[in-house]
This record gives structure tokens, C-alpha cells and sequence, in this order.
């Protein structure tokens, strides 16, 4: 199922699972997986895209593996705030993922995670090789830590 308020997905998890970030580019999907505690972020791995269906087999492995409880795909809107062709074909993605799962999705504004990726391996002294490497499963890890963020202000709210 589809939550587009991430108030309706928190209330669709389970109590302590951890959740998977992806950050879907046209030649990769970055992944990043959290604690069951929702507490942290991290980066995971980088899968080279090829057809739908072995792309959502990886990562229905990784979900099976790390006990995942809900997926959050980064929602690349333009600086507006509207949507072009990149966010449409991201909604296409989770609609064909939520066919073959019952694991709740939801979206985050990744507006920038790229760009803050970037700056945290240039600051890491990372090499431009190593930086191609990683840097769609680090912008993963930071959409994914925007939605855990989020939903400890939620919590946090009275």
C-alpha cells in the first residue's frame, strides 16, 4: 500500500522493524536500511538497474533479509515543489513495487539529497571514483533519515 502522509504510513509499521530508503535514479537504485529502532540511517548498497522485475527482486532480497517493515522512496520534485517527468516515473516504480508487496511505501521530498551527498564525500576527502561509487546510496541514507526525523517530531508532538 501507498501512504502518501507519512502520519498514515507510521501508523501502518509495526512497532520495531527497521525501514529501507531508496534513492531511484535511471541507472541505479541506492539503498539505505535503518535500525529497528527508527533511530538511524545507513547506507547499504548500490543496485545497477536493468528490468523492473530483477530490480524489485533485489530489493525484495534486502527487504527479506534486513526484516524491513516499509519502504520510503525519495520523490525527486523540482525546486518549485512541482512534479515533472523523474517524480512521475518514481510513482510508476512504487505503484508496480506495491503490486508485488503488501510492505507499506511512502515518499519523502528528496529535493537536494544529491547535492547533500556530494558535499558530505567531498568533506570526507573522498576520491571522485569512490564518490560515483557510493553517492546514490548515501542520498538513500539521507532521504531515509529525513523520514526518521520526521517521525520523531510526530512522536515527539504532543
Amino acid at each position: 500500500m501507498i501512504f502518501e502522509d507519512v502520519i498514515d504510513f507510521a501508523a501502518a509499521l509495526p512497532r520495531y522493524a527497521p525501514l529501507a530508503g531508496l534513492d531511484l535514479g535511471t541507472k541505479t537504485i541506492g539503498v539505505a536500511v535503518c535500525d529497528g529502532g527508527l533511530i538511524i540511517a545507513s547506507p547499504l548498497e548500490t543496485i545497477k538497474r536493468s528490468k523492473f522485475q530483477a530490480d524489485a527482486t533485489r530489493l525484495f532480497e534486502i527487504t527479506a533479509h534486513r526484516e524491513v517493515a516499509g519502504i520510503v522512496l525519495g520523490l525527486p520534485r523540482n525546486m518549485d515543489g512541482s512534479e515533472g517527468p523523474r517524480a512521475q516515473s518514481t510513482r510508476a516504480f512504487a505503484r508496480n513495487l506495491s503490486r508485488l508487496s503488501d510492505l507499506p511505501i511512502t515518499y519523502w521530498d528528496e529535493r537536494l539529497s544529491t547535492v547533500a551527498a556530494e558535499r558530505a564525500l567531498l568533506e570526507a576527502d573522498t576520491s571522485r571514483k569512490r564518490r560515483a561509487e557510493v553517492i546514490d546510496n548515501i542520498a538513500a541514507s539521507i532521504i531515509l533519515q529525513g523520514l526518521l526525523d520526521r517521525l520523531r517530531n510526530i512522536k515527539a508532538a504532543p
